[in-house]
């Protein structure tokens, strides 16, 4: 028996408030930004509802049992061992690249990232004034699915040019779970040239068809000295709006001078954001989480399948982990990109490749977390788009 019904998604078209829903036009149906439409697991919801019920919404600091608790999470999930005095909180993985980049960025040195990538890692460079070196994916096609492999002999290349190399693993938004060999090989370049890794894990736990993960900071004493893990509960258990995350960081010295970037900036986490991250990490949440992935998983294929029946030419990856799919429509020679065509012609709101980097035009971003019936009238727009053509 199924005890979570994620085909029941609630009405998020509420007056006065600019979300997902609401940020287009009302005749345009959202698959776009990276939050889903499932309300987030009933133990953090009834934590937030205690917040507020006490009626007093004052200054919050996070607790050591929250510290412990996200340090026993990654024991229980991966064998890592990471101490309470590790865990460094952030008001989000976006907040936590960049003071780590404002921290530990040196001026005649870039930041190395493998497009196409997360659109938040292309503004680093304009906060803290560093130069980004990119390292392309080399893409393969077979059938109509994408493979994507890292260009080791550019990889090597560019990273003499880098102070900080930002990983992100699970991969947004290719849906790539680095191996355990790739991890190595990269961690190691990095160690060989004094390179500090940022590694933005925050969809970890987001694993489909039971795909395993393991923390690139787990590997090796020497790779968790040179690494800034970047942790989050907002996209697994769907709070992003709470802006609730955590460095970890190994590294006394590198600890020492985050800590310091994070006071400087006053970036401080909000107290529903703290109590949200109790509940999500305490286990409380774990069954809904196993059913989430079952629900994804089956999301992604009834995606796949549909692309490969009804759109020709279409191709597009099939994600290990995330409810993120890259789409490519470059066979199609379209007369405008295909974010802008699906907009004004299917009513569907995707994200604008361009917008992960090189190399990504004439590809969209399609948000698989929803319900399957919302999935399939997205997709029956598109199709019907494309007919017309």
């Amino acid at each position: 028996m199924v005890a979570y019904n994620f085909d029941r998604t609630p009405n998020r078209r509420t007056p006065g408030v600019v979300n997902k829903w609401t940020y287009y036009p009302q005749d345009v149906l959202p698959m776009w930004v990276a939050d889903m439409d499932f309300p987030a697991p009933q133990p953090i919801l009834d934590e937030l509802r205690k917040a507020v019920n006490q009626g007093v919404l004052g200054y919050e600091l996070a607790s050591n049992t929250l510290l412990e608790t996200v340090a026993a999470r990654m024991d229980r999930l991966y064998g890592w061992k990471v101490k309470p005095e590790f865990v460094v909180p952030v008001t989000g993985i976006v907040s936590g690249f960049n003071v780590a980049a404002r921290a530990f960025g040196l001026p005649k040195k870039g930041y190395l990232v493998q497009p196409p990538v997360y659109n938040e890692f292309h503004e680093v460079k304009n906060n803290v004034s560093i130069p980004q070196l990119n390292v392309p994916f080399m893409e393969h096609v077979r059938s109509n699915i994408l493979h994507y492999e890292i260009d080791w002999d550019l990889f090597k290349k560019r990273i003499k040019k880098a102070g900080i190399f930002l990983l992100c693993n699970p991969h947004n938004p290719l849906g790539i779970v680095f191996s355990r060999r790739d991890l190595l090989r990269m961690a190691d370049i990095c160690l060989e040239n004094k390179v500090l890794i940022i590694s933005d894990e925050i969809h970890s736990e987001l694993l489909l068809d039971g795909k395993k993960f393991t923390p690139l900071a787990k590997l090796s004493s020497e790779i968790a000295q040179n690494t800034i893990t970047l942790i989050a509960p907002s996209k697994t258990f769907n709070v992003p709006g709470l802006f609730c995350g955590f460095a970890i960081i190994p590294n006394k010295e590198l600890r020492d001078q985050y800590i310091k970037v994070v006071q400087h900036l006053r970036l401080h986490v909000a107290s529903l954001g703290l109590r949200a991250a109790q509940a999500a990490f305490s286990g409380q949440c774990d069954e809904w989480l196993r059913e989430l992935r079952i629900y994804l998983t089956d999301n992604r294929d009834f995606l796949v399948d549909y692309v490969t029946k009804n759109m020709p030419g279409v191709r597009i990856t099939l994600p290990q982990a995330t409810y993120l799919a890259w789409l490519d429509f470059t066979t199609l020679n379209l007369e405008t990109s295909p974010y802008k065509f699906f907009l004004e012609k299917a009513k569907v709101a995707l994200s604008d490749g361009v917008i992960f980097g090189e190399n990504a035009k004439g590809h969209v971003r399609l948000n698989f977390g929803t319900s399957r019936k919302i999935l399939k009238q997205g997709l029956d727009l598109m199709s019907k788009a494309l007919r017309s053509l």
